[in-house]
C-alpha cells in the first residue's frame, strides 16, 4: 500500500500553489499517493485567529519576495495576483464537489494557474468562465455545483476537521498524524515519508 500525504490547500494561497507544483516530483521520488483536501482558508483563519500575511504590510512585502525566491529555486512560473485577495469560497466549493470526478485535477491545474501563473480576477465572471470551461465545466454546471447543499456541508466539515487537527494556514500536510505547515517544509514531508512504514 502506497504511503499517503494529505495536502490541505486553498487556491487563494500562493504558498499552496508553489507546493502544488512540487507534488508530482515528490510523488516520483517517494512513490507516495497525494490525498488532495480542499479547505476554506478564510474559515481556518476565523477559527484560529490567524490572518493572511498580506494584512501586515511589512510581512506581506517580505512574503512576496520570499515566494519569488522559492519559485525560482524550483523552476515554477509565479506571478503575484494583483487582484489578491480573492474570495475563493465558490472555487473551493467546486473543488470539493469535483473531488471524486475525473475533472478534479484538471480543475485544480486551471484554477491554480489562473490565480498564480497567469493571474486573473476569478471574482469576475468574464475571467472565471473561460477558465472553468477549460477545466471541462459549463458555467451553469459550475453554478449548480457550488450551490449544492451537500457540497457546502462537505467543505464546511473538511475545514472544521482541519482546524480540529491543529491546522492554522495553507498549505498544510499530514503524513499519518504528523503535521507540516508551509511550502517551505516539503523537505520534512519527504523525510517523513521515507522514514514511515508503508
Amino acid at each position: 500500500m502506497a504511503k499517503t500525504v494529505e495536502f490541505l490547500f486553498d487556491f487563494g494561497s500562493p504558498a499552496s500553489y508553489l507546493a502544488y507544483k512540487r507534488l508530482p516530483a515528490l510523488t516520483a521520488r517517494t512513490g507516495a499517493r497525494i490525498d488532495y483536501v480542499p479547505m476554506l482558508l478564510g474559515g481556518v483563519f476565523k477559527a484560529t485567529g490567524n490572518a493572511s500575511p498580506a494584512t501586515i504590510p511589512a510581512k506581506g512585502r517580505w512574503t512576496g519576495i520570499d515566494f519569488r525566491r522559492w519559485a525560482k529555486r524550483h523552476g515554477t512560473e509565479f506571478n503575484f495576483n494583483p487582484h489578491f485577495p480573492i474570495n475563493t469560497m465558490h472555487l473551493m466549493r467546486a473543488a470539493t464537489g469535483l473531488i471524486d470526478d475525473t475533472r478534479f485535477m484538471t480543475y485544480c491545474d486551471m484554477v491554480f494557474d489562473a490565480m498564480w501563473r497567469e493571474p486573473k480576477n476569478l471574482a469576475e465572471p468574464a475571467e472565471l468562465t473561460p477558465m472553468i470551461r477549460r477545466a471541462g465545466l459549463e458555467p451553469d454546471d459550475f453554478k449548480a455545483l457550488v450551490e449544492r447543499e451537500d457540497v457546502k456541508e462537505r467543505l464546511k466539515a473538511t475545514t472544521e476537521a482541519a482546524v480540529a487537527r491543529g491546522v492554522f494556514g495553507a498549505p498544510t500536510f499530514f503524513v499519518g498524524e504528523e503535521m507540516f505547515f508551509g511550502q517551505d517544509r516539503m523537505d520534512f514531508v519527504e523525510e517523513a515519508l521515507l522514514l514511515s512504514p508503508s
